[in-house]
Order: structure tokens, then C-alpha cells, then sequence
């Protein structure tokens, strides 16, 4: 029986200045974890014992489906280069030396390692399908880590790796693992969302993420309440309203026209009269283009265009053209670039690289651009605009794509639906993505097929933040005085709390109740401090347990209090039957 005088809980009465989100608040306040460094944690008695449970929920699921490995979080640097990912993964990757000289790494997913164990070990189409999975500790070095456990630098995932003879078996793969994943995150007492997504840095085609609405989140999830559609803004789409086109002015040419000082898109506008949908935006960037066969790594200037209303959404731009990386040009950039200022950018009179960074500037233009008429730019000279602006006859581009973010109430863009979409913050918990071919075709997996002929693998990945479970539980279930876990995930299910150790009545039936519900298979916590009642009753609201039972005054007349945490007030329950009353409670929660 686990006795609180016996367990290390540090709490404390105030969060430390700089903890902003609730998770990070109460998991330092209720003493789960304490900071060791930037992004980096200890896990203390209370977060420990959640995050086991946490991670049995998710290994009893995944046995389901797949096998378990263990693999080395210490990575040699040819793994990577086979990929092309040494490179490709930049500073969020930490890298060292041996003694060597040998260069490695700390990974942050195991994409490459799977894959050598399949290209080694795998000769058959008989030995496929594979699932093969993995809970260990990763690494990234987070630029800015924030937010506890949400934004850090070592965090443990669960990933796992499907290996399939063909596209079919691939998606039988991925079914399997959503599948799952709803059961793990049900299991987890969640409310989630999943949402199509964009495959980031690993790479393939189908993505999806599933998700926890909270403010703490720096995910945008748009989604429909009429028809279901929900996708993160890195993918989302939506319909818009059509456009009144302005009317041409004199030959209906571009026309040069002074505006001092009108640099906004806001005073663009009101100078014109026109709706900031007839304006067209320009922001400019540096991009990556990684260096492949020897080559090195070069910036290449990109041009995006679209309308003054709209926001560049910097994910679809980067998948649009093959960049690895965007930065904001600075001025002797945009100089060089587009011979202008900030401003006053415009589409007018550049010259559009005939590839995505294939030299020169990548002009990129939102597809709401085309067809476009009489609308204004800016005429890349400082105090100027053009009017009567009109795409593919005034100006050209590279590619055209969707690279915009969509907005909160834009028409739903499932056919047939009338919703209109709403945009809310949300924290990834997991995410599975199809890889296709990526990783076994650089690192030469190959397999017999039925007709002896060798064949690629087709992959699939998916993966589960481990630490974020507990902390959108955290997020959706917290109030002024503390938070409360499903009991699938607390550290206890049930405290029982004596609210006066000093009496021999109330201690010694705190002490049989306690093992009683242990005996019944209820994880429980017996408070048997010396404090005061008030201090034990605010400590447990605190740390996260689901069910408390006081056992006072009442006790005398055979019933004890049980107090739910998620809802106001408490109710009298018989000694006798407080086992059954708990199981009750905890089979329906």
C-alpha cells in the first residue's frame, strides 16, 4: 500500500514565473517533474507512475498489431547520410564525436535504423507484412523550448514502422494503426480529433494527426461542426466567396500611381477604396535547397504572392517548391531579388525562375490569383503602386499552388456541405503518416516477390508523444485548485484521506479501506500525514487523483465521503459498500 507520508510529492503553492500553460503549471505545482536544463525534465514519483501507465496502455494496444524492438538512441552519421537526412534534419538534430573522431547523432526517429534491420534481415514477400515498434527516448534540440513538457528537448515516443509487399498492404498498415490509435487515446480518457496533416520531414503522402483542443496548443486545427472535416491549417482547404473585380481604369494597362508612406496593405486599401482582396500581397523569402551528391547546401530567393486578405501559410509554401528551410530577405536581399522595398513589392516585371530553386527567383503565386483582374501591387519602387494589375497577362510565375492559410468562417470545402469552418489551437499527440518508398528505396531494401522478382518494401510510420498524452489530459481537465487525470492515467485512482490521524476510529478505518480497495484491484493512495484536513483536501485536488474518499466525522455512523474531482460536491456512501461504489465509478469514467 502506498502511504503519502512515505512518497516523495514535492508540491508547491505557486508555478514558478515562467510556467504559462496549465500543464506546466500544475506539473511543477504538483510535484511530477522539476527542470533540469532548457527542454529538459525529471520525472518525479507522481508523473513516473502516470507515464507507466500511460505507456502499458499503449504497449498492451500495439502487441495488438506489432512487435516490440529497442533500438540504440545513438545513431552512427551513415544511417542518416543513406537517407539524406544528416543534412536534411539541420540544427534540430544533435550531432557528436566519438573518440574517434566517428560523427553521430542523438536520433529523433528511427526511420533509417528499422529500415537496415528490414534491408538486412527481410528476403521475402512471405516475411511481410512487418509492424515493429518501439517506446524510447528521443532527442531533438528545440530551438525554443516552452510550455513543460510540450516543447522540449528529450521526450519519449512511441513509433512504430509498417513494412508491406504493396500500396494494399500499406493501407491495411495504416488502417490498423488508426485504428489503434483511437483505442489508445479512448483509453487515455481523451477528447481527440484526427485531422489530415502534412507529412513534415519524414516525408510520404497520406498524414494524419490526431489531436487535443486546448489554448496550450500551437497547432491550428480548422474543422467543420456541420459535416466532420477537421485538417491542421498546414493542409487545410476551404471555399471562398467569389470576388468582384474592379473596373479598369484609362487603357486598362498597369498604371503607375504615387502612394507616400503606404506600405500596409491597410492603407493600400483605404487608398484605392478597395477591398484588400483586390490588393496582392508580396512576402519574401530566403530558401534551403539541400545539397544532394556532393553538392552544397545554397539559399535561393522566393517571391510569394497572393491576396492582400490572406496569410502565407509557410508549411505549404516549403512543400510547394522542395524547400528545406524559409527565412524572411532582408533588405540588400530584396534589393538583389526583386529591385525594391518592403512595401512595395509587386509581381510586375520580375523574372520567374523556370524551376522551384532552380536559380534566379522563385515567384510563387496562391491559385486564388488566377484569373485575377485589375487589381493593385506594389510597382517595386518605393512610394509607387500599379493599379489595373492583371496576372498572366501583366506578370508570370514559377509554380502556383495553395500556399495560404485558410480563415475562421470560409465556406467548408467538403462537396455538398454548407458548414462554415472554425479555427481553434490544438496539441499533437500522435501522427501516422504513409512513407511510401522514401527510406527502403535510398537504403536498398529489397525483397522477393511472388514471381521471384526483387521488389521495394512500400513503409509507413507512426508515432505517439508519450508526455503530451499526459499533458492534454492535463489541459482538458484542470480548474483554479488543481487538475484531474483519468483514472486509466493518474498516478491513483482514489486517495483515501484521513482527515485526523490522531483518532483511532478514523485511522484505523482509513487504514482497512485503503486495503480493501487495493485488494480489490484499485490503485490507491492512503494520506496518512499529520496535517491538517483542509491542507490534505487542497493537496488532493492538486495532484491530479480522480476519486477521493474522506473518511471524518461521518464515519462513526458506518459512511464515508466520496468526492469526485471532475464535478462540484460529494456524496455520503456506506462503508460497506464503498468498493463496489469505486469499481462503479471507475468502470464508467
Amino acid at each position: 500500500m502506498h502511504r503519502w507520508s512515505k512518497l516523495f510529492v514535492p508540491t508547491l503553492r505557486e508555478a514558478p514565473s515562467d510556467a504559462e500553460v496549465a500543464s506546466h503549471k500544475f506539473l511543477l505545482r504538483a510535484g511530477y517533474i522539476r527542470q533540469l536544463g532548457a527542454g529538459i525534465y525529471n520525472y518525479l514519483p507522481l508523473g513516473q507512475r502516470s507515464l507507466n501507465k500511460i505507456i502499458g496502455i499503449v504497449r498492451e494496444e500495439m502487441d495488438r498489431i506489432g512487435q516490440e524492438f529497442f533500438l540504440p538512441a545513438l545513431n552512427p552519421r551513415e544511417a542518416w547520410e543513406a537517407s539524406g537526412r544528416w543534412t536534411g534534419m539541420g540544427e534540430n538534430m544533435f550531432r557528436l564525436k566519438d573518440r574517434k573522431g566517428a560523427e553521430l547523432c542523438l536520433a529523433m526517429t528511427h526511420e533509417e535504423i528499422m529500415t537496415e534491420i528490414a534491408r538486412k534481415e527481410l528476403r521475402s514477400y512471405k516475411q511481410l507484412p512487418q509492424i515493429w515498434y518501439q517506446i524510447q527516448t528521443k532527442f531533438r534540440d528545440e530551438p525554443r523550448p516552452k510550455s513543460g513538457l510540450l516543447r522540449v528537448r528529450q521526450f519519449t515516443m512511441k513509433d512504430s514502422y509498417s513494412f508491406d509487399i504493396d500500396a494494399a498492404g500499406l493501407d491495411k498498415s495504416f488502417d490498423l494503426h488508426d485504428a489503434v490509435y483511437r483505442t489508445i487515446f479512448t483509453r487515455c480518457g481523451l477528447k481527440f480529433v484526427a485531422v489530415d496533416a502534412d507529412s513534415g520531414a519524414m516525408g510520404g503522402t497520406k498524414s494524419q494527426e490526431f489531436m487535443v483542443y486546448t489554448d496550450a496548443g500551437e497547432d491550428l486545427i480548422a474543422s467543420c461542426p456541420v459535416c466532420g472535416y477537421a485538417a491542421n491549417t498546414e493542409k487545410a482547404t476551404s471555399i471562398l466567396e467569389v470576388v468582384t473585380e474592379m473596373e479598369a481604369t484609362g487603357d486598362g494597362m498597369p498604371e503607375l500611381v504615387s502612394t507616400p508612406g503606404m506600405a500596409s496593405i491597410a492603407d493600400v486599401a483605404t487608398f484605392f477604396k478597395i477591398s484588400a482582396a483586390s490588393d496582392i500581397k508580396c512576402v519574401a523569402y530566403m530558401a534551403l535547397l539541400r545539397g544532394v551528391k556532393g553538392k552544397p547546401d545554397a539559399w535561393h530567393g522566393v517571391a510569394a504572392f497572393l491576396r492582400g486578405d490572406h496569410q502565407v501559410n509557410e508549411t505549404k509554401l516549403q512543400g510547394l517548391i522542395g524547400a528545406a528551410e524559409l527565412r524572411t530577405m532582408n533588405g540588400e536581399e530584396l534589393e538583389q531579388f526583386l529591385h525594391g522595398p518592403a512595401g512595395f513589392l509587386g509581381p510586375v516585371g520580375l523574372t520567374p525562375a523556370a524551376k522551384p530553386l532552380a536559380g534566379g527567383l522563385t515567384v510563387v503565386i496562391d491559385r486564388t490569383l488566377e484569373g485575377r483582374k485589375n487589381m493593385v501591387a506594389g510597382a517595386n519602387k518605393l512610394d509607387y503602386h500599379l493599379r489595373n494589375v492583371t496576372a498572366g497577362r501583366d506578370f508570370s510565375w514559377t509554380i502556383s499552388g495553395d500556399i495560404r492559410t485558410v480563415n475562421e468562417g470560409e465556406a467548408c470545402p467538403t462537396p455538398g456541405c454548407d458548414g462554415r469552418l472554425i479555427v481553434g489551437k490544438a496539441v499533437e499527440i500522435g501522427h501516422i503518416f504513409k512513407l511510401g518508398y522514401k527510406y527502403t528505396e535510398a537504403m536498398g531494401a529489397k525483397v522477393l516477390d511472388p514471381n521471384g522478382k526483387e521488389v521495394t518494401p512500400i513503409m509507413g510510420s507512426y508515432g505517439i508523444g508519450i508526455e503530451r498524452i499526459l499533458t492534454a489530459a492535463i489541459e482538458q481537465s484542470n480548474d483554479a485548485n488543481g487538475f484531474w487525470l483519468p483514472a486509466n492515467i493518474a498516478p491513483f485512482a482514489v486517495v483515501v484521506t484521513v482527515t485526523n490521524v490522531t483518532d483511532t476510529l478514523l485511522r484505523d478505518t482509513g487504514e482497512k479501506l485503503a486495503a480493501d480497495l487495493e485488494a480489490a484491484g484499485i490503485d490507491v493512495l492512503l494520506d496518512d500525514r499529520d496535517e491538517r484536513a483542509g491542507v490534505k483536501f487542497k493537496d488532493a485536488d492538486l495532484i491530479g487523483i480522480p476519486y477521493r474518499v474522506n473518511v471524518g466525522k461521518k464515519t462513526a455512523e458506518g459512511k464515508v465521503e466520496v468526492v469526485n474531482r471532475a464535478v462540484p460536491g460529494s456524496v455520503d456512501v456506506e462503508i460497506h459498500e464503498l468498493v463496489i461504489h469505486l469499481k462503479a465509478l471507475l468502470q464508467d469514467a
